[in-house]
């Protein structure tokens, strides 16, 4: 049948029609009220004033979330089996991704001002090396295969590979374009790159270090955010140029479905346990779908807080993170639940 794009236009039958005959997607329940679905836990005050955060990262072995504060030039290190803040670390002016690999009890920070990957050991948050990683280093991916490590550098067009045995920048790929985000699928060995400037999907070879196919993006505008779920290989892409969601089979590089998401989707996250989907938007919407065996229902649109674009989810828990720059006077992290 090809691509099939469900849009707002269309009638609730019509959509009905579609999702039935393609055994995809499943929206009955897409009109359900989504404020009875996530629900507020608490909100966190966080100091640094109000200016943008960024991605986050957990380390699931010691309950540990790290949340790049961009605008302050900070790292939040928060403990979240105390609901606290344990320190705030300096120092990081414009850090963008975060990635804590706890096996090599290590943080990775995307330090954009010093165009640099710092690296810190994760059990004494002291910075232990300095790397060059293109112009606007931004998200990260790991191979731990080969002990790589990919960093997106969004405004310089290139994917960094970073050797992190020897902190040694070893390649610098030249994608073609402006770089969204880079994720590792186990599946099939490969990194998968969001190429925003040319609308695509890039796979690389970590083994070679080359980039072995393009994959065009049809369904959505300038795909920046990136998901891969092992259990069902699936690709989910968020698209900001024109808010779509993109679902695409990792077995054969197929788009099977697209549907809309709140204006300028970031960061995606996703419960394992769960097997639920989020998708942040500049918007300060978080558009929340499950999937499961290989379908995928969307609950709702749910408004969490201005500029609520970077989310991470602990699938222990089933806790949502959101730091937020402004709630009343200051920022806070916002800690949600869904409710079943």
């Amino acid at each position: 049948m090809g691509l099939v794009k469900i849009t707002p236009a269309m009638s609730n039958l019509r959509r009905l029609i579609i999702y039935i005959f393609l055994g995809i997607f499943n929206f009955s329940s897409a009109l359900a009220d989504p404020a009875s679905f996530l629900r507020l836990q608490e909100d966190v005050p966080l100091t640094g004033g109000v200016s943008r955060f960024d991605y986050q990262t957990l380390d699931p072995q010691t309950g540990t979330l790290y949340i790049s504060h961009m605008g302050a030039g900070q790292i939040i290190v928060f403990n979240t089996l105390q609901g606290k803040v344990s320190t705030v670390l300096n120092g990081f002016p414009g850090v963008t991704g975060l990635l804590v690999i706890p096996e090599l009890h290590r943080l990775y920070a995307s330090v954009t001002r010093h165009h640099q990957v710092m690296v810190l050991d994760s059990q004494s948050l002291k910075t232990i090396a300095k790397i060059p990683a293109g112009h606007f280093p931004d998200g990260m991916a790991y191979v731990p295969e080969t002990r790589q490590l990919y960093v997106s550098d969004e405004m310089g067009g290139e994917v960094t590979v970073i050797d992190v045995s020897t902190n040694q920048r070893t390649a610098s790929l030249k994608m073609g374009g402006e770089v969204g985000n880079t994720r590792y699928d186990s599946g099939s060995h490969s990194v998968l790159v969001s190429v925003q400037g040319k609308n695509e999907l890039a796979v690389i070879d970590p083994r070679t270090e080359k980039i072995t196919n393009h994959i065009p993006i049809k369904g959505g505008k300038h795909p920046h955010g990136l998901y891969l779920d092992p259990n069902s290989h699936l690709a989910f892409i968020a698209c900001d140029g024109d808010e779509k969601l993109v679902v695409m089979d990792l077995n054969n590089f197929q788009e099977i479905g697209v549907t809309d998401v709140g204006k300028d989707p970031d960061v995606l996250a996703f419960d394992d346990n769960l097997g639920y989907l989020y998708v942040a938007s500049e918007s300060g919407v978080v558009s929340i779908f499950r999937v499961r065996d290989r379908k995928i229902e969307k609950f709702g649109d749910f408004p969490v807080g201005q500029n609520a674009h970077s989310v991470l989810v602990d699938s222990k828990t089933h806790l949502v993170y959101f730091p937020l720059r402004k709630v009343n006077k200051g920022p806070v992290l916002r800690i949600m639940k869904p409710a079943n």
